[in-house]
Parts: C-alpha cells; sequence; structure tokens
C-alpha cells in the first residue's frame, strides 16, 4: 500500500487523526517531564554494584559510532513510518509507555553508573534537554530500548533486520562504554515488547478503523 493510499484509508474516520495528532502532543509533553526527571535522578545518590560482565575491560569511547547509529535509525524508522500512519501510531503510544516506565524504574531503582564509565555523550538531548551530561538514566537502556521498538513497529522484510542489528550493536557498544550494566541493556527489548503489545490493545480501541 503507497503512502497516499495508507493515509486515506487510516484518516477515513476523524478519531484516527484526532488520536495521531494527541499521541504526537503526548509524546512532546512526555519529553519534556522526562528532561525535567532526569535532573532530579542526577541529583539523587544511586547504588552502584559489580557488574562481571564489565569486569574482563577497559571502557571504550564510542559516542561517535553509538549515536550515528541511533539517529541514522531513528530518522530511518521516522520516514518509514511516515508512510504507515497505523503502525506510526502504535509505536508513538509504545514509546509513550516506554519512557513513563523508564521513570517509574529509575525511580524505585536508583543507580549510579558502573566503576570505570565513560559517560553517553547525546549531543540531542545535551542542547535541547538537561544542558548537561547525565550518567543517571541508567535502568534500563532507553537507546537499545527505542531501537528495538522500531525493530517492533517497521514491518518492512527489507528493513527490519537492520534495525534488529541496529539495536544489538548499540546494546553492545554502551556496555563497551560501560555507560550502562548488563542487565540495563538485557532489559530493555523485553520491556519495549510489552510496551508494543500493550500499545497495539489501546491504539485498536481509540481507533479501530485502521486495525
Amino acid at each position: 500500500m503507497d503512502f497516499k493510499t495508507s493515509w486515506k484509508n487510516f484518516s477515513s474516520k476523524k478519531t484516527n487523526i484526532s488520536s495521531l495528532i494527541i499521541a504526537v502532543i503526548s509524546v512532546v509533553i512526555t519529553l519534556s517531564l522526562f528532561s525535567r526527571f532526569i535532573l532530579l535522578v542526577e541529583e539523587r545518590k544511586g547504588v552502584s554494584f559489580i557488574d562481571p560482565l564489565l569486569t574482563f575491560f577497559n571502557a571504550i569511547d564510542l559516542n561517535i559510532f553509538i549515536f550515528s547509529l541511533i539517529y541514522i535509525s531513528l530518522i530511518s524508522g521516522l520516514i518509514y513510518l511516515s508512510g504507515h500512519p497505523r503502525d506510526l501510531l502504535i509505536a508513538l503510544v509504545a514509546y509513550i509507555i516506554l519512557v513513563w516506565v523508564r521513570m517509574l524504574m529509575m525511580y524505585v531503582l536508583p543507580l549510579d553508573p558502573p566503576p570505570g564509565t565513560i559517560n553517553l555523550q547525546d549531543p540531542i538531548v545535551f542542547l535541547i534537554g538537561t544542558g548537561k551530561p547525565v550518567t543517571r538514566d541508567l535502568f534500563f537502556s532507553g537507546h537499545t530500548s527505542t531501537l528495538f521498538l522500531i525493530f517492533l513497529c517497521v514491518k518492512n522484510k527489507t528493513l527490519k533486520p537492520i534495525f534488529l542489528a541496529a539495536t544489538v550493536f548499540v546494546g553492545i557498544a554502551v556496555m563497551l562504554q560501560k555507560a550502562h550494566y548488563s542487565v540495563d541493556v538485557f532489559a530493555a527489548p523485553f520491556i519495549s515488547y510489552a510496551a508494543y503489545k500493550i500499545s497495539e490493545k489501546i491504539s485498536g480501541k481509540i481507533s479501530p478503523a485502521a486495525f
């Protein structure tokens, strides 16, 4: 189904468009709240523990690789989803769920970064988010979970393995940089999958004509 036909079918029911607009606004509000929440997290003392998988090597600075791969994947994913409004709605709702679950997890499980960490230097977050390095947004890995969510939402058989590979590479890279504990990364896909399935049900109820 081409871009025009997808949007024509999706917009045949007005509630679909209104649901999508509400989802976009909700993402903006959620990210605004998240950026403020992160500042509070940074001021809290957390727990640091020895991760057996991270004891065998020194941290490697992979910031350029990590964020190049992340933003190429995000842009590619959004371009694809822009032509598939049904999947775009699911992705947006799932992402909102994902961010709120992350905030809950960080609140109840405050962590300090692993010993020897090299800080992740996300240029976008630094410029429009907190304005300073973030080190305690640990459990669970937001970058890994977001890329896995894109993998779940994109249905194209050529792109799916690419997004899955990007998820794996970023997950490994943030551990090599000791920016996350291994449990942060391993838990991320499972939580993304749960958010995706919940979003499918929610989106199906608010915009049934598109499903």
